[in-house]
């Protein structure tokens, strides 16, 4: 069995060969990757967190989701990490006292007890399909499909995600593009499946997102 290290390091390869070709195959998305240089994908163990962290940014700009995260984060110190035992123990208005509103806070105690009482299995995501992870965490209240896009990009490293719904997607390929309008998702299928983007979807987002910057 390959250790973590090993793991990381064939991930990173497959990132390089992601940017190889996908700068071969589309003229578009070729001067991103040059601009930005290599992919940040990073995966990572902690799921929960992850998660938690992402319900927490809904709809908020990424300085106030950060801000919110800390305070979360300081409830537990010195915990390394926020775990969903932590979360249950803790009474809601001392959650509502770093930020989240009464919706957010009940939706990271229902992540919480999913994931403590096994409905949601967390620790078994990294072997499963990206559909049927899709498919459990819209179980969770207040997870859709985008936060589910997102775990599995940034969280799991899929590299194959294409999130049709995201905003920043949308406006990118638009002016990328030179649309008249925002894409819809068939048109964003479209797109990528015409540049031959797959199984490099992911990879080709993340270029997306930074040619916004």
């Amino acid at each position: 069995m390959a250790t973590m290290k090993e793991k990381l390091a064939a991930f990173e390869r497959d990132l390089r060969d992601a940017e190889r070709q996908l700068s071969r195959r589309d003229p578009v998305l070729r001067p991103f990757i040059k601009q930005h240089g290599p992919c940040q994908i990073s995966p990572h163990s902690n799921h929960f967190e992850t998660l938690t962290g992402a319900i927490i940014a809904q709809q908020l700009s990424t300085k106030v989701a950060e801000t919110i995260g800390r305070r979360v984060k300081d409830l537990y110190k010195p915990a390394r990490a926020v775990r969903p035992e932590h979360i249950l123990g803790t009474p809601d208005e001392v959650l509502r006292a770093t930020g989240m509103s009464y919706g957010k806070v009940s939706f990271i105690k229902d992540l919480a007890a999913r994931t403590t009482d096994g409905r949601l299995k967390l620790s078994r995501m990294p072997g499963m399909p990206d559909d049927e992870i899709i498919e459990m965490l819209t179980e969770v209240k207040g997870i859709g499909v985008w936060t589910a896009h997102m775990f599995l990009i940034f969280s799991l490293g899929r590299l194959d995600i294409l999130p049709v719904g995201d905003l920043g997607i949308r406006k990118a390929i638009q002016t990328a593009f030179d649309l008249a309008d925002l894409p819809n998702p068939e048109q964003i299928e479209a797109i990528a499946l015409e540049r031959r983007w797959r199984p490099y979807c992911s990879v080709a987002s993340w270029y997306l997102w930074r040619s916004l910057a």
